[in-house]
């Protein structure tokens, strides 16, 4: 007969949670009667690109529109006018010291300026930034949410929302 174990059962240790919130979007632009959108690039934690749609953080006293055209800005280069809201997305992930909830406010832009960079992103996260094809974005998105998001934007803009 082996005796019990005198060591006492260690439980894993439970992150704490951190609520954070975010806003981006879709912004739209119109050349020859086609709608495009501008998708940025980043590494994930592995090291593999993600093609995703623009967004971060909110700052003091920002509006959830205003995060949202300040992060396109951002992080694209392209100048938008927040048109209306697409929905929001969220998820858990984690770090080493925390889990984390994230909601994500998505909203739909017009372009109205500014070319395509990635110089202007303060946190040079996007390692890349293109104009895809609204009609063929989904084949781009990493994200099924993100790709749902992109298809809000498309019904919107068809009239079928």
């Amino acid at each position: 007969m082996t005796s019990p174990d005198p060591r006492p059962t260690r439980l894993p240790r439970r992150l704490p949670a951190v609520e954070e919130t975010s806003a981006g979007g879709v912004v739209i632009d119109v050349q020859d009667g086609s709608a495009r959108i501008a998708v940025i690039a980043r590494r994930n934690r592995a090291g593999r690109v993600e093609w995703c749609l623009p967004k971060g953080h909110m700052e003091p006293g920002e509006s959830l529109p205003e995060t949202a055209a300040r992060e396109v800005a951002e992080e694209t280069g392209i100048i938008g006018r927040v048109i209306e809201s697409l929905g929001t997305i969220d998820y858990w992930f984690s770090t080493p010291d925390r889990r984390i909830h994230k909601v994500v406010h998505h909203f739909l832009l017009e372009a109205t300026g500014g070319e395509l960079s990635i110089d202007g992103d303060p946190d040079a996260e996007a390692i890349d930034v293109a104009w895809v094809a609204l009609d063929e974005v989904h084949e781009h998105l990493t994200f099924p949410n993100e790709r749902r998001i992109a298809q809000a934007a498309w019904e919107r803009l068809a009239g079928s929302a």
